[in-house]
């Protein structure tokens, strides 16, 4: 698996799909309606795995990594909502923290970390 992070609209969707060769329609979006297509080459928005994780009372790093052998040989993309001021509202903190704890455990399953700023890649492993 090869895990990219960046702030929100830094040129990841773009990035993956020039360096891996694949089109919009083999990258999955998450959302808030359920789990993910693991199965999927691609699967962005994992924050939003994780807010749907935290709505209801799991921990995102330990639900995401039950999925490993179907995201294994997948690229998988999460926007870094670390940065910034640190939110009032309890549920965002625990987002917050759910995400960072998420990204720490897929960065040590992770082939490769790279990190998109202003549409550059950086590799961090």
């Amino acid at each position: 698996m090869d895990l990219i992070i960046g702030g929100a609209y830094q040129g990841k969707s773009e990035y993956v799909m020039r360096t891996y060769g694949l089109r919009p329609d083999g990258i999955f979006s998450c959302g808030e309606e359920g789990l993910p297509d693991w199965d999927a080459p691609c699967v962005r928005h994992l924050e939003r795995f994780a807010l749907w994780c935290i709505r209801r009372g799991k921990q995102p790093e330990r639900e995401i990594l039950a999925y490993r052998n179907r995201w294994k040989n997948s690229v998988l993309v999460c926007d870094d909502i670390s940065c910034g001021v640190v939110p009032m509202d309890a549920e965002d903190r625990a987002w917050r923290e759910g995400t960072g704890r998420m990204l720490a455990a897929l960065s040590r399953e992770a082939n490769t970390v790279t990190r998109l700023f202003c549409g550059l890649p950086q590799r961090l492993k």
